[in-house]
């Protein structure tokens, strides 16, 4: 059993390293970039020989595109800003060695977010599905949160995946729009609409569910503000929707996916 560990770039100079040196172990290293300005190629270069440029079209094509690229069927997908600690490692070197009757392995993904790791609020263990044969596997979803589809057995790791996610609440809430223009425009492409009464009441339900029962209070302030961009997010995705209907566009004039990068 060998493995190909993968990474998705667009300007992540200030993570590539990091992110390449937790799987310098793996069989293959592949990053592909999606025309990086800044020194990302240079940096990955260091650790493989395998960097590829290809255009951006949306993350699932993206994610698809790389894995075809990939010299085993065994494919370990790894964000710039994600890191695979030792704990996850050994479990991964294991089954590596032993071999499987899986398809697929979860792993538990630990957020670092505005200066502490956030163990609640619906963010842990927010379960990935991230090493998988890729025979049996495909990207699919509602853009921009596809996510690997396996046929077959899934198991599960006990190993944290950790996440540097958004480092600042100003980048946190330039990726949130992106993310909403993505996520309405592939919503009233499939015949979705919005109504006044949900733009009313989903926001706060959402805020409700993420501070309360999610237990977001225990992250501190920045539960707060995790529970008030979850509720912020929908209400922008659903005034999206609702801003694509009252313009009258056709869904089939609606692109399938808007200029965007990997972050």
């Amino acid at each position: 059993m060998k493995i190909t560990a993968r990474v998705n770039t667009f300007n992540e100079e200030d993570n590539i390293a990091a992110a390449l040196e937790s799987v310098r172990w793996a069989d293959e290293i592949l990053v592909v970039d999606s025309f990086s300005t800044d020194r990302t190629v240079e940096i990955a270069r260091r650790y493989t020989g395998r960097v590829v440029q290809h255009a951006f079209a949306s993350h699932g094509a993206q994610h698809n595109y790389a894995d075809s690229l990939c010299t085993h069927d065994w494919v370990l997908v790894l964000d710039a800003d994600e890191r695979v600690t030792p704990e996850l490692a050994d479990e991964i070197r294991r089954v590596r060695e032993q071999g499987t009757g899986q398809d697929g392995f979860r792993m538990p993904r630990r957020a670092w977010y505005l200066g502490r790791w956030i163990r609640h609020s619906g963010w842990y263990p927010d379960w990935q599905t991230r090493l998988y044969r890729r025979a049996v596997t495909r990207w699919d979803g509602e853009p921009p949160h596809e996510e690997p589809k396996v046929t077959g057995k899934v198991a599960y790791f006990k190993g944290d995946l950790l996440h540097f996610t958004r480092r600042s609440l100003h980048e946190h809430i330039e990726v949130m729009n992106r993310y909403t223009d993505l996520a309405s425009a592939a919503r009233f492409r499939e015949g979705q609409r919005a109504t006044a009464w949900q733009l009313a009441v989903t926001p706060p339900l959402v805020f409700f569910r993420t501070f309360i029962l999610k237990q977001g209070f225990r992250d501190g302030w920045q539960g707060l503000v995790i529970a008030y961009l979850a509720a912020a997010y929908v209400h922008i995705r659903q005034a999206k929707l609702m801003e694509k209907e009252r313009a009258g566009v056709p869904p089939g004039n609606i692109p399938a996916a808007p200029a965007s990068t990997e972050s």
